[in-house]
């Protein structure tokens, strides 16, 4: 199961309960019962504003204009019982709370108008996240996994993070990146290199050559934006720099307790092995994919050990940059140091409350994680 919307909390209906309905009712016959026993000299009938105003913040139109027809009907039945005011300032205030009825309910419509709204944008943002990042299988040969996404914008639900798994004869491949920069060229650019991956990994490339192609990918891609700015054309190496992706590329062979990774510029990842956090820190990183045109990487290949039981965590750089109201950043190694509760599900579900705890509910910068587990040899393929 993945963590999809646990993300964000969902949006109010507006649909008001019976609780909240009685308030601006009770508020009328309040009104009404205190000016009846209250002084004839003293009106309170002008109060009655409040309860079309304070039904607007809860409910629809329909419900807000109802409430302020009956608050005008109270407000005329109150005029004619006290008898003191003149015909003259009885409809100056009846028509003073027309008015601001005629007003919320105008509220409440362009409010209403702009939830829906809001509504058809996540829904329509929702279906491009799960386009763009495919929900990951629970299982996939020996390995369980989980995943998540944190946008920065709730509205948004998705941006320039990226992960994607791929299955090959005997093994899995699995990438977690970042394209720097914001909205649709970051989208475009996670989405390029997604489909670069899935692509390069079904024709069965070793690590080395399955990251020059992503690199390749996204130079072209990069490129072709830079031709077509508005302020006229661009060479090739004038649109080198502006944009770029940090990636981390690993396989993870099936009959073998070790996992081999290439690091273009990414965070490293993390083991956790029996309560014990290990960094997989790259000796020989090469630059972040769409650099390649500035120097000559070289793809180097990391060995590290992954053994049954063990839980492999990948993340982005705004799950660490993350910083809670002091300034201080988000220690993701030290959080998840001792953890033993379950397994990927559990250890993400805990990250991710920890980490909105750790920030006070809002991140500034997107995140994405991916938990893997190696399950016992005889977990084949799913």
């Amino acid at each position: 199961m993945q963590l999809w919307q646990r993300i964000s909390d969902p949006l109010r209906s507006g649909r008001s309960g019976p609780a909240l309905v009685a308030i601006p009712l009770a508020l009328i016959l309040g009104i009404t019962i205190a000016d009846v026993v209250i002084p004839a000299e003293v009106h309170l009938a002008p109060l009655l504003v409040a309860a079309p105003a304070i039904t607007a913040a809860f409910a629809g139109p329909r419900l807000t204009g109802t409430i302020g027809l009956l608050a005008v009907a109270d407000q005329v039945l109150i005029g004619a019982h006290d008898g003191e005011l003149s015909a003259q300032e009885l409809r100056m205030q009846v028509l003073a709370l027309m008015v601001v009825t005629v007003l919320v309910v105008i509220f409440s419509l362009l409010r209403d108008r702009d939830r829906r709204e809001l509504v058809q944008v996540r829904s329509v943002s929702e279906a491009a996240q799960r386009v763009l990042l495919r929900p990951l299988p629970e299982r996939i040969g020996p390995l369980r996994l989980a995943s998540v996404y944190l946008a920065a914008e709730q509205e948004a639900q998705i941006g320039g993070d990226l992960y994607g798994v791929a299955r090959t004869t005997g093994g899995t491949r699995l990438i977690i990146g970042d394209a720097r920069g914001k909205g649709l060229d970051a989208i475009s650019e996670s989405a390029l290199l997604l489909g670069a991956f899935r692509e390069a990994s079904r024709r069965h490339v070793d690590l080395p050559g399955l990251t020059a192609d992503l690199e390749e990918s996204v130079s072209s891609d990069l490129a072709g934006l830079g031709e077509v700015r508005d302020d006229g054309p661009k060479s090739t190496e004038e649109g080198v720099g502006e944009g770029f992706v940090t990636a981390a590329v690993l396989e993870i062979p099936d009959g073998d307790t070790l996992l081999t990774m290439v690091s273009c510029g990414h965070p490293p990842p993390l083991i956790v092995r029996e309560g014990r956090v290990t960094a997989l820190h790259a000796t020989r990183p090469a630059p972040p994919l769409g650099l390649g045109l500035l120097c000559e990487p070289d793809y180097e290949i990391e060995t590290f050990k992954f053994k049954t039981g063990d839980i492999l965590l990948l993340y982005t750089d705004g799950v660490i940059e993350a910083r809670d109201p002091d300034g201080a950043f988000y220690p993701l190694a030290e959080r998840i140091s001792g953890w033993s509760d379950g397994g990927p599900e559990a250890l993400l579900q805990y990250v991710h409350d920890d980490l909105l705890a750790h920030v006070g509910g809002r991140l500034g910068d997107d995140a994405a994680m991916i938990a893997v587990e190696r399950l016992n040899g005889d977990a084949r393929r799913g």
